[in-house]
């Protein structure tokens, strides 16, 4: 079958090894990043492999030949299921790939936060700790995350993930219910989360009902020095209320991984260069070395059971 990976550029800068990928998808090409050119690749293909490519009704409808989409994640916010679905291509995605290397993540950036790591970097470097010792290592608040709450918006397997490290630094654990879901015995409602919760993870997929989750109102109810932690999507924060809270200093910080818009434009209110207590990293908490292999072998799994008749990871 012919088959190609319309970004295999966002998942692998040569360090991967293709040889499952490779043995289950046959006539497999490799492409760079050009969403310009998806509509002529896609023409003549039977399976697509993709991470971050928008797959729109109308480029689905030019793909005559099209019989399978297998995307490297486990979001699939980016192709519009509803025209695969009446045009009978599937759509199979990955899940479980990177929660080690996720989970890594999040706390890298909580304890960037908590422990002020690039600002004690910085005093140490620039001469600031040689000439007044006493000012610069009490400069920035450090707090112990011992008996805090942590707070899990979203108890999949990440969220879970991320709960059991905060368990091992003494914290306790609280999770928000689920929209429209029936409430599970030991949560509670988002906003009564968010007014107890010292630490805030998001963990939840972006649909209609998560889509701007977190906004200002939401921002005004968590405690002043609270964190917010995002390595989800972009769309759950409203970027533009969570940069005024930094700024007023009505947050005590945020970790950011995921933006609205990726790659950002330089009008992204979270790229401005005077917030403070913002750690903001490029949507890497999933590309651990191991975790990208994980998820081109799982791939490669999902089209030899497709080829074979199966509906291994189907969302469609």
């Amino acid at each position: 079958m012919k088959a190609l990976f319309l970004d295999y550029d966002t998942v692998s800068n040569g360090d991967l090894d293709l040889s499952t990928l490779s043995a289950a998808a046959g006539d497999l090409t490799l492409c760079e990043s050009d969403h310009a050119k998806t509509a002529e690749r896609i023409r003549d293909a039977e399976i697509v492999l993709l991470n971050k490519v928008e797959l729109s009704r109308e480029l689905l409808r030019s793909a005559a030949h099209l019989k399978l989409i297998a995307v490297a994640g486990t979001g699939t916010d980016n192709i519009d299921l509803l025209a695969a679905r009446e045009l009978e291509i599937a759509v199979c995605n990955v899940r479980g790939y990177c929660t080690s290397s996720v989970v890594q993540h999040v706390w890298g950036l909580i304890l960037s936060l908590t422990q002020h790591v690039s600002d004690y970097a910085r005093l140490a470097r620039n001469g600031s700790w040689t000439r007044n010792e006493a000012l610069t290592v009490l400069s920035h608040p450090i707090h112990e995350l011992d008996g805090r709450v942590f707070g899990v918006v979203g108890w999949g397997e990440l969220g879970r993930g991320a709960a059991r490290v905060a368990e091992a630094f003494g914290m306790r654990v609280v999770v928000a219910n689920r929209s429209g879901q029936s409430p599970r015995p030991d949560s509670v409602e988002l906003k009564d989360l968010l007014a107890i919760a010292d630490i805030v993870s998001l963990h939840c997929p972006l649909n209609d009902s998560t889509r701007g989750l977190i906004g200002a109102r939401e921002l005004a109810l968590m405690k002043p020095d609270a964190l917010l932690i995002n390595t989800a999507r972009g769309a759950l924060v409203d970027g533009k209320a969570l940069a005024a809270a930094l700024k007023a200093g009505r947050l005590g910080g945020a970790g950011i991984d995921v933006l609205t818009q990726e790659p950002p434009p330089h009008s992204d209110p979270l790229l401005e260069p005077d917030i403070p207590n913002l750690v903001l990293t490029p949507h890497v908490a999933w590309a651990a070395r191991e975790a990208r292999q994980r998820c081109i072998n799982d791939m490669a799994a999902s089209i030899s059971d497709f080829v074979a008749g199966g509906r291994r990871s189907r969302v469609v």
